[in-house]
């Protein structure tokens, strides 16, 4: 999104490149370079809390607080995140939602409800309240279809998700190409996100762009994607209140409709010319001029 106009050197750390300005990922684990580009460079910097920086990190990590404390500008991927910052930090910080391009609609299967889930094995995705949903919770004549996709990055979620599978109607893929995955998506009645800690999830932006409502947790990286009166939360680690939700989604169409509009009002956010304005946007004020 920047290099029709700007030469972009993009690396996991700063080697000392010449560079005019730096956006770095993450307040504390772009820390030494974030230090290291304000000490020795002219430059303007830019800081993007990316999700476990913003919710676990601060204010405790002394590392991710002087990140944001020597930034120019900070960037938020949702608008709830402004409700945690200091006023001084809102004041000179930017919601830049992430984007995708639209996927073609595709036509759901009557009679049954298929449901995505993406994300790695981590505890921070909370694959457990899936776990628990499809294992001892939902009726076991309830036709409710769990595909999930993400790599077994821990051991145990890889036993419990393998143990999980027992019950027909989840189906725990692995890893897949990308391509493959929004190809899932977009074929789901519904994603469901249950994550306890996020930053603002792009797999969110995939569904909505796809026409495919999300059933997701309420915290704050969700409600900053999908607003606040958005009829399709449940409570974190909540699996009652999960299957609940999916219950309702198969049984009641006014309901799926309504996750549906919902979804709708906030596509707009999500459209990559958007996101490119805002990028660009950011970049040219750090570097003196006009977008």
């Amino acid at each position: 999104m920047l290099r029709d106009r700007y030469k972009v050197i993009l690396q996991t750390e700063w080697h000392g490149e010449r560079a005019d300005a730096m956006v770095a990922l993450h307040a504390r684990r772009s820390a030494d370079s974030i230090k290291a580009y304000r000490t020795s460079h002219k430059g303007r910097l830019a800081v993007v809390l990316t999700g476990t920086d913003l919710y676990r990190d601060l204010p405790d990590s002394i590392e991710a607080a002087d990140s944001l404390r020597i930034a120019d500008r900070l960037v938020v991927l949702q608008d709830d995140a402004l409700r945690l910052l200091s006023r001084r930090d809102r004041n000179r910080t930017d919601v830049i939602f992430q984007s995708a391009e639209r996927a073609a609609l595709r036509k759901k299967p009557r009679g049954r409800l298929d449901c995505v889930a993406v994300g790695h094995l981590r505890d921070e995705k909370d694959p457990r309240t899936l776990f628990a949903a499809w294992s001892s919770l939902l009726p076991a004549d309830t036709p409710i279809f769990m595909r999930h996709i993400g790599a077994p990055l821990d051991e145990a979620l890889a036993r419990e998700a393998k143990a999980a599978a027992r019950d027909p109607r989840y189906r725990y893929d692995g890893a897949l190409p990308h391509a493959a995955t929004r190809n899932a998506i977009a074929r789901a009645h519904v994603l469901v996100h249950p994550s306890i800690a996020e930053g603002g999830a792009n797999v969110i932006v995939e569904a909505i762009v796809s026409g495919t409502p999300v059933i997701a947790s309420r915290i704050s990286g969700n409600v900053g994607m999908l607003g606040n009166d958005y009829p399709g939360y449940f409570y974190p680690r909540d699996a009652k209140g999960l299957a609940k939700c999916l219950v309702r989604a198969l049984e009641d169409p006014a309901y799926l409709r309504a996750l549906r509009s919902a979804c709708a009002r906030r596509r707009a956010l999500f459209a990559p010319a958007r996101e490119k304005r805002a990028i660009n946007a950011l970049v040219a004020g750090l570097l003196g001029g006009a977008a």
